[in-house]
């Protein structure tokens, strides 16, 4: 295992546990539901959001045939897309289907970056929007796979408390 990877894989290790806790007593009725008077972001939005990086990522890490994009889950979750309260479920996928895919993605996003070589890692970011701030393609991937996680998942802890939930630490 190359540097690049062991410094993703040992920050994933503590992120992916972080993404459980704070997913745990989050009933299915709540996941999809926005604070009353609060704008926020519901962990339906959250979690479907960062479920579509390493579709992105994959390709990049020479992986493009274990992608799974989906047009739908792209469009209810890019960055510019709006967070709607869904108290209904018309909005959002179940709870089970977003956290199974959330998981299922990086679980195997996970996994190439473990096996990816440092020289891999060391290329040019091919994305124009983000390559000035991220340069190679080591420090785009370190980034989505820890610290975009991380505000995420710490907009869900925020969330929680908003709605009356104690932490999940």
């Amino acid at each position: 295992m190359g540097q690049v990877a062991s410094i993703i894989k040992s920050l994933n290790t503590l992120t992916m546990g972080y993404a459980d806790r704070v997913a745990s007593g989050i009933g299915a009725d709540q996941f999809r539901r926005m604070p009353k008077g609060v704008n926020t972001n519901s962990p339906a939005f959250n979690y479907g959001h960062l479920a579509i990086y390493p579709e992105r990522l994959l390709p990049l890490l020479g992986r493009p045939e274990l992608a799974r994009p989906d047009e739908k889950w792209e469009e209810m979750f890019n960055a510019k897309a709006v967070c709607k309260d869904d108290p209904d479920g018309t909005v959002y996928p179940p709870m089970e289907q977003i956290m199974a895919r959330f998981r299922d993605r990086y679980r195997v996003l996970l996994e190439v970056a473990a096996e990816t070589g440092d020289e891999v890692f060391a290329r040019a970011n091919p994305n124009e929007q983000t390559a000035a701030r991220f340069p190679t393609i080591g420090a785009l991937v370190t980034f989505l796979t820890s610290a975009h996680l991380m505000m995420h998942l710490g907009q869900i802890s925020a969330w929680r408390r908003i709605m009356g939930m104690g932490p999940a630490n």
